[in-house]
């Protein structure tokens, strides 16, 4: 890829009137001639609000769920039939969702598949806990959950993989450039075995406490095309200082 592909996840903040405050924020700062690819993912209350408030611009909107059946009895869930009318994106297999929410690779590969049969741009989430990272599994791990939730998938169609550690989610902590690259390179050949050299054209993001000191170090990795960012998304001159930096840095 040429351009950095950041994605800001929002997760459970902002109300309806602070996200499009947040979201107007950020629409004012970014430049177009930045070298970038952004993508907001508020909360679902907010999306519509948000995707109204961005329209026309060079930002695009992301869901941070949704289930993988079209409709139904399914209380309190959203479908990707619902989603594509306002967004361009969305997270599948979170790895807050994976501990929280008892989410297995099966369940995520069906959201994949519903996410893409909806026209909407799917973000898999994969990364090992510490456990596996300590006991060198963490290859082994993430090989185990890309072949689950990439099973039977058509991978002509867009998808993005983001490799969160999730040792690094949330607590501050980031895994080495040097880290993140090795495993960026660990998936991308597993990507090769299944679809050739078209696996290039699969964006490969690193998330774990990223911000705008270090998003520079990652993006410069050979294999690591953008960033998805937690925190530092929620506040908007951070987050576009982060995009400008990503975007400076040489690829």
């Amino acid at each position: 890829m040429a351009m950095a592909l950041i994605v800001g996840n929002w997760k459970m903040n902002t109300t309806v009137n602070s996200a499009v405050m947040l979201a107007n924020a950020v629409k004012f700062q970014i430049e177009d001639q930045f070298r970038h690819e952004v993508v907001v993912c508020p909360p679902y209350v907010s999306l519509h609000s948000v995707s109204e408030m961005l329209r026309g611009s060079n930002i695009a909107v992301g869901a941070q769920n949704m289930h993988s059946e079209t409709n139904g009895a399914v209380t309190g869930e959203i479908s990707a039939e619902m989603l594509s009318q306002i967004c361009q994106y969305v997270i599948v297999g979170h790895s807050e969702r994976r501990t929280y929410f008892s989410e297995t690779d099966l369940f995520i590969n069906l959201k994949l598949l519903a996410a893409l049969s909806a026209d909407i741009t799917p973000i898999l989430c994969v990364g090992e806990n510490l456990e596996d990272r300590d006991s060198g599994l963490a290859h082994d791990m993430v090989s185990s959950q890309l072949e689950a939730n990439l099973n039977g998938m058509d991978l002509d169609s867009k998808i993005v993989i983001a490799y969160e550690p999730v040792w690094a989610i949330g607590t501050g902590k980031s895994a080495s450039p040097e880290i993140a690259q090795d495993m960026m390179l660990h998936i991308r050949e597993i990507l090769t075995d299944l679809v050739g050299n078209r696996s290039q054209a699969i964006p490969l993001l690193y998330g774990g406490s990223v911000n705008e000191d270090n998003i520079g170090v990652y993006v410069s990795q050979a294999d690591i095309d953008g960033a998805l960012v937690g925190g530092t998304s929620l506040n908007a001159d951070a987050f576009c200082r982060l995009v400008a930096n990503a975007s400076r840095t040489e690829r």
